[in-house]
């Protein structure tokens, strides 16, 4: 008899096709997951936004595994995952590089007036309306990155090459070569002007980079956010951008996905993803492999390769 799994975001299409062959797989209706099937699932499939609803976890009393593809675990319950005994993996490492050239897409977006510049071209304006706002020079910046992970350090190494000066603040001092470390986040924030927000998200960072953080950052200062949104105080946000205090702010997350608050998308200050930093053929195929293979180590019997419980 094949496993039984259920999964709550969708896959690519070869992932799924695996995932197929080796299990019954379940995608719960609007109703959520029937209760004839709830005891017999052993597995659920996730994204990290997704993660898994406590109400969810709770009707499974099967559940055996989380496997989250993604990096983030802040959706899933993990001190009730503990108690139960539930394995959690994630998918680490594949998806570093890509998001750090998130980072560096919103960044080089936002100064040089790029999405501006397209609806000029697109529309036929050019030679014909005035020109868009002159951009601001990326290289030579001084940048701030908060939480140096491995996908922090990933964005400290893109902005050496454009001759950044870089600071970052996390837990402790990693002696990291070329940055400096900074212990507290305000402390960071007046020192740069450009803040990059790479922390872990969850309750201990919840809405860390506040008012206070954004007023330091400046008009001429910029935010970018490719972690998570809880984050970042999206009402100081706002209220920061409406009044000029921040000069802009590139986002790939928000704090109520997918619901963006208006004066975010209609502000000429920002540039707006959704939640795409990994959206790359090549990284997706891969974190799905990883979901694919820390499933099947479980149900073998075997370690598996990316736990986090």
């Amino acid at each position: 008899m094949k496993p039984e799994i259920l999964l709550l975001e969708p896959m690519m299409d070869a992932i799924e096709k695996q995932l197929e062959a080796a299990y019954v797989v379940y995608r719960p209706g609007p109703a959520g997951v029937a209760a004839d099937v709830a005891g017999r699932i052993r597995g659920i499939a996730t994204g990290g936004g997704t993660g898994v609803p406590r109400a969810v976890m709770d009707s499974l009393p099967g559940l055996e595994i989380i496997a989250i593809n993604g990096i983030g675990t802040d959706a899933v319950d993990l001190v009730e995952a503990r108690r139960r005994g539930i394995r959690v993996t994630t998918t680490p490492g594949v998806l570093t590089d890509d998001v750090a050239d998130m980072a560096m897409g919103l960044l080089l977006s936002l100064l040089r007036g790029l999405p501006e510049s397209d609806r000029y071209v697109r529309a036929g304006a050019w030679g014909h309306d005035p020109a868009p706002p002159l951009g601001h020079r990326v290289s030579g910046r001084r940048m701030g990155i908060f939480g140096m992970g491995h996908v922090g350090q990933a964005i400290a190494a893109r902005a050496r090459a454009f001759n950044m000066a870089i600071a970052y603040t996390d837990r402790h001092d990693m002696h990291l070569p070329g940055c400096v470390f900074v212990p507290d986040l305000l402390t960071l924030a007046q020192g740069v002007d450009t803040l990059v927000v790479a922390a872990s998200g969850g309750a201990g960072s919840r809405n860390l980079v506040n008012a206070p953080v954004l007023a330091a950052l400046g008009p001429d200062g910029v935010l970018i956010n490719i972690a998570r949104g809880s984050i970042v105080d999206e009402a100081a946000l706002v209220a920061a951008l409406a009044a000029g205090t921040l000069g802009g702010a590139g986002l790939d997350v928000f704090a109520h996905e997918p619901d963006v608050p208006e004066a975010l998308r209609a502000s000429p200050r920002t540039v707006l993803q959704p939640h795409r930093a990994s959206a790359t053929v090549e990284t997706r195929l891969a974190m799905g492999q990883l979901v694919v293979a820390n499933l099947a180590a479980h149900f073998a019997g075997k370690p598996l390769p990316t736990p986090v419980v």
